[in-house]
């Protein structure tokens, strides 16, 4: 497949209103001054656009782009995945977000060390590690 004037033109739109909004908050945007300010927005975000923000970084371009094909080619068994999907965005959004929030904690890894200790949030890093390794191997090759 190649790129026809229509899809330059798109694709050239779609990438300069990009440039323009980081060039627009990156003038404009008040500064971060801290990693709390920076990570949490210093905590003076609703959980609405906090749980939008993580639902929309769980939807990597892989599954954009090979949901359809999947469908495709295995029919419409697939909206099983898409109903198990939902439920564990609405169940994270109501039992992880709020802990997180309470906790004043960033990440996962931050809470495997306050529950348990640094040894736990090192070999969760490593597994976590490890399985983007493997996965990375398995978006290469497919």
């Amino acid at each position: 497949l190649r790129f026809s004037g229509w899809d330059y033109a798109v694709f050239s739109v779609m990438f300069s209103v990009s440039v323009a909004i980081g060039f627009y908050y990156a003038c404009t945007g008040g500064k971060q001054r801290t990693q709390r300010e920076y990570l949490m927005a210093d905590r003076s975000m609703s959980v609405l656009p906090v749980s939008l923000s993580l639902l929309a970084s769980f939807m990597s371009a892989i599954t954009v782009l090979g949901t359809p094909a999947e469908v495709y080619t295995n029919g419409t068994m697939y909206w099983m995945f898409g109903v198990t999907y939902v439920i564990m965005i609405v169940l994270t959004a109501h039992i992880f977000l709020p802990t997180f929030y309470k906790l004043g904690i960033t990440s996962t890894y931050e809470y495997l060390e306050k529950r348990f200790n640094k040894a736990v949030r090192t070999l969760g890093a490593i597994v976590f590690t490890l399985n983007m390794i493997i996965y990375m191997g398995l978006v290469l090759y497919a």
